[in-house]
């Protein structure tokens, strides 16, 4: 019985998939041009589903809220504005209360988008754009109970969401900024807001005795040493196991002469998440921070450690 609601609800998706139209593009430009707020409005299970995408937007970097159509006849419609975008879920396209938000909108002249498998219905016809949903059975086996016409809605709204933040530009350091906190809040974090820096960077000159550079590499205690050059810029790194390595020759070794060139480096405004698959696939603990791949000034380090903290991993 689970597989064959899924299978049917599976089946709808693929429907809606293929015969997404150019409507679907007039919507996202809609929405794109919004000055104000996306306010997405639905009642019952469209409500839920509603409130799902305004949250879903609002993640995303297109500003919306939840509008809930009873509650809006009821002194809630006094929350839209001009610059506002109506963003409407109704699977009939024909409930009560949707007339009267219907009445507002076309006085203050708010656009509206749509999203009904009801053509002809009064949603369909008061709306600017028109998102139809293909007609499916619900999996509800009376075909009654909204199964399948709100998972549609649901991934409709999703599509549009992500569509909307990828013609906007969004950034990583934007879903950051939107999601400090949480899981993917951690994932977006650079590696610039919590490297090593300043006076905690093991740097040591090309012609550094052995001597000075274990007690840089004690003292900094990330089990490793950056050779910089006279304008600081990355000429190679000593790990622990070079000096191992070079045991028979360390007494009267250089820096230059152990070192190993060409080491892996990060850039500033790499996320953390990309710093510890690199750390990862070199099986190493600890990366130097350069300006940038042309230049090659060391400006952090981050250490594995530092990842773990951050729950990162």
């Amino acid at each position: 019985m689970g597989r064959s609601v899924i299978a049917t609800e599976a089946e709808a998706l693929w429907a809606l998939g293929n015969e997404l139209d150019l409507s679907f593009g007039h919507a996202i430009a809609t929405l794109q041009q919004t000055k104000g707020r996306i306010c997405v409005c639905g009642l019952g299970k469209s409500g839920h589903i509603a409130r799902k995408i305004a949250s879903t937007l609002s993640a995303t970097g297109s500003p919306a809220l939840f509008l809930h159509a009873s509650e809006a006849v009821h002194g809630d419609i006094g929350t839209l504005h001009e610059s506002d975008t109506l963003l409407i879920l109704s699977n009939s396209g024909s409930t009560r209360e949707l007339g009267t938000i219907l009445l507002r909108a076309d006085h203050m002249n708010i656009p509206i988008v749509a999203i009904t498998s009801a053509r002809g219905s009064r949603l369909a016809n008061a709306a600017e754009t028109c998102l139809f949903l293909p007609n499916r059975p619900e999996a509800c086996p009376h075909n009654s109970s909204p199964s399948t016409s709100t998972a549609m809605m649901l991934a409709l709204g999703d599509a549009l969401a992500i569509t909307l933040m990828r013609v906007k530009g969004i950034t990583a350091e934007t879903l950051h900024f939107l999601h400090p906190g949480g899981r993917l809040g951690l994932d977006l974090v650079t590696i610039e807001s919590f490297m090593h820096r300043g006076e905690e960077l093991p740097l040591v000159p090309l012609g550094a005795s052995m001597e000075t550079v274990v007690a840089t590499m004690s003292e900094g205690g990330f089990g490793i040493a950056a050779v910089v050059d006279d304008q600081g810029s990355l000429e190679g790194v000593i790990t622990d196991g070079d000096l191992r390595r070079h045991a028979h020759s360390f007494r009267d070794g250089l820096a230059s002469e152990i070192m190993t060139r060409n080491p892996h480096v990060l850039c500033g405004d790499m996320l953390a998440r990309d710093a510890l698959e690199m750390l990862s696939r070199a099986r190493i603990t600890s990366l130097l921070v350069v300006n940038s791949e042309d230049d090659r000034r060391v400006v952090g380090l981050v250490h594995i450690h530092d990842l773990l903290r951050l729950e990162i991993g």
